[in-house]
C-alpha cells in the first residue's frame, strides 16, 4: 500500500484514499463544528449579558432572562426537523451539497441577528423577528453536525474512527475559545458602546468564517463508500422511513447518549456566566476567562480520548464518562458556588475535559457505527439533534430551578446526575461498536463481525 494512502473502514483494498484527501475533509468536517459553536456561543453569551436588556426590557429582569435563554433553546426545536431535511437530501443527493448548504445558512443567520434592532426600536417585532431566525437557524444546525460527522467517519480508516471523528468535534473547542476571546474584547469596551454596538461585531463576523468554511467544502468529493452504494442502491426510498423502520433503537439510543455532555456543555459555555456574574458580581471577562481554559484543555483531552476509544472501545469510555459525571456533580456545583476564581476555573475544566470530553469527542464514531451508509446521515442526524433539546433549554431551566432554590446552586448537581444515567444506560444498551463494518446495511451485532476484524487487522 502507498503510504500516501489510507484503507478507509470497510471498503475494499483498491478504494484507496489519498492522505491529502482525508486531512482536507477533516479540516472540512472541523469547520462546520466551529462555526456552529463560535455561533452558538455568542448567542449564549449575548443571551446572557444582553438580550434581557435588548429584547426583552418590559419585562422583570428574572424572567427576562429565563425568556432570552428560551430564545437559545426554540432553534433546538427546529433541529430535529433540519436532520430530517438535511438527513433526506444527504443520503440521496450526497453529503458534501447539504455541507454546503448548511453552514451558509447558519453563518447567514448569525449576521443577521448581528444586524437586528432591539425593542425600544421596533417594539415587539424585535423577539419575534430573533425567534424566527434562531428557528431557521436551527434547521441547518440540525443537519450540519450529521452531515460533517458522517463524511469523516465513511473517510477515517477503521482503526482510528475514533481519534479522526475528534476532529468534528475539536471545532466545539475552537468555537468555543475564538468566540470566547471575541466576546471578551467586545465585552471590554465601555457599558454603552458595548450594549449599543459592540456586542454586534462578533456577530458580523461570522460572514468571514462563512466564506472561509464554504471555501474549504468546495474542495473535498464524496466518500466512496457512499458514491458506490449510491449506485447499487433502489429508487424511490425514503432515508427517514428506512432508518425508523430498521434502525429504531438505534435513533434513541443515540438520542440518550448525547443527553449528558448536553446538559454539561450548554451548563458550561452558557448558564455558569450568568450565574457568576449575576450571584457572585464577577465582570464576565473574568468567567470568560474560565471558559477560555476549559477549551483550551480540550484541545488536549479530545484526541487523546479518541485514541482510547480506539484501543478499549467506544461503550467503556462512554461509560467512564457518564458515570464519572455523576461522581463529579457534587463536586463541580461545590466548586462553581464557592465563588472562588480558582474553584470556578477548576470546576469548568474538569467539567470540559473531562466529562464532556469524555463523551462528546468520541460521538462521531460511536453514533456513525449505529447506522448503515444509505441511513448513516439521517439516522446521526436525527438521533443526536433529539437530545438537543435538553441541552438547549438547560440554561434556561438551570435559572428557574436556582431562582426556586433561593439562588443556590444544588438543582443544577441533580440535573448533571439525572442525565448522567440516562446516558449510562443508553451506553449499555448500544453496545459496542468498535470494529463495525461500515459497508453493511444490516444491524449490526454487538460484536465485530470477523470480516471487520480482518479489516482492523491489516489496517494496523
Amino acid at each position: 500500500m502507498n503510504s500516501n494512502t489510507v484503507n478507509p473502514a470497510g471498503n475494499n483494498e483498491d478504494e484507496q484514499i489519498d492522505k491529502k484527501e482525508l486531512s482536507r475533509v477533516a479540516l472540512a468536517s472541523l469547520i462546520g463544528t466551529f462555526i456552529e459553536f463560535y455561533d452558538y456561543f455568542i448567542y449564549g453569551a449575548a443571551a446572557a449579558l444582553i438580550f434581557p436588556h435588548l429584547f426583552f426590557s418590559d419585562m422583570p429582569p428574572t424572567v427576562a432572562t429565563i425568556v432570552s435563554f428560551a430564545t437559545l433553546g426554540v432553534a433546538f426545536v427546529t433541529r430535529p426537523i433540519g436532520a430530517v431535511i438535511f438527513g433526506h437530501f444527504g443520503d440521496t443527493i450526497g453529503r458534501k451539497a447539504m455541507l454546503l448548504a448548511s453552514i451558509t445558512i447558519m453563518g447567514g443567520a448569525t449576521v443577521v441577528i448581528g444586524l437586528l434592532p432591539g425593542y425600544e426600536t421596533i417594539g415587539i417585532a424585535a423577539p419575534i423577528l430573533l425567534v424566527i431566525i434562531r428557528l431557521i437557524q436551527g434547521l441547518a444546525v440540525g443537519g450540519e453536525w450529521g452531515g460533517a460527522t458522517t463524511m469523516m467517519i465513511e473517510y477515517a480508516p477503521a482503526h482510528r474512527r475514533g481519534f479522526y471523528g475528534t476532529f468534528v468535534q475539536l471545532g466545539n473547542v475552537l468555537g468555543v475559545l475564538i468566540s470566547t476571546m471575541a466576546f471578551a474584547l467586545a465585552s471590554s469596551l465601555p457599558s454603552e458602546m458595548f450594549l449599543s454596538w459592540g456586542w454586534r461585531v462578533p456577530f458580523l463576523a461570522s460572514i468571514f468564517l462563512m466564506l472561509i468554511g464554504i471555501f474549504i467544502r468546495l474542495k473535498i468529493k464524496e466518500p466512496p463508500m457512499f458514491r458506490k452504494m449510491a449506485k447499487d442502491r433502489e429508487k424511490n426510498k425514503l432515508p427517514i422511513v428506512q432508518v425508523f423502520k430498521k434502525f429504531p433503537k438505534q435513533i434513541f439510543l443515540s438520542a440518550g447518549l448525547r443527553v449528558s455532555e448536553s446538559v454539561v456543555g450548554y451548563l458550561v459555555i452558557s448558564y455558569v456566566l450568568q450565574y457568576c456574574t449575576s450571584r457572585f458580581g464577577m465582570h464576565s471577562n473574568t468567567v470568560l476567562i474560565g471558559v477560555m481554559l476549559a477549551a483550551c484543555s480540550g484541545l488536549i483531552a479530545f484526541p487523546l480520548w479518541g485514541l482510547l476509544a480506539d484501543k478499549i472501545g467506544r461503550r467503556s469510555v462512554f461509560l467512564i464518562g457518564s458515570i464519572g459525571s455523576c461522581l463529579l456533580a457534587y463536586p463541580f456545583y461545590w466548586l462553581i458556588d464557592s465563588g472562588q476564581l480558582w474553584g470556578i476555573y477548576l470546576g469548568l475544566i474538569l467539567a470540559y475535559s473531562f466529562v464532556i470530553g469524555s463523551m462528546y469527542s468520541i460521538e462521531p464514531c460511536y453514533l456513525s457505527e449505529l447506522f448503515s451508509t444509505e441511513v448513516r446521515y439521517t439516522g446521526v442526524s436525527v438521533g443526536s439533534q433529539l437530545a438537543g433539546i435538553f441541552g438547549g433549554f438547560t440554561p434556561a431551566v438551570a435559572t428557574a430551578l436556582v431562582a426556586w432554590a433561593d439562588g443556590q446552586f444544588w438543582p443544577i448537581a441533580i440535573m448533571i446526575i439525572v442525565s448522567g444515567l440516562i446516558t449510562a444506560l443508553c451506553a449499555l444498551g448500544a453496545g459496542e461498536t468498535l470494529g463495525r463494518d461500515l459497508n453493511s446495511s444490516m444491524i449490526p451485532s454487538d460484536k465485530p463481525s470477523s470480516r471487520s476484524k480482518s479489516m482492523l487487522l491489516k489496517t494496523r
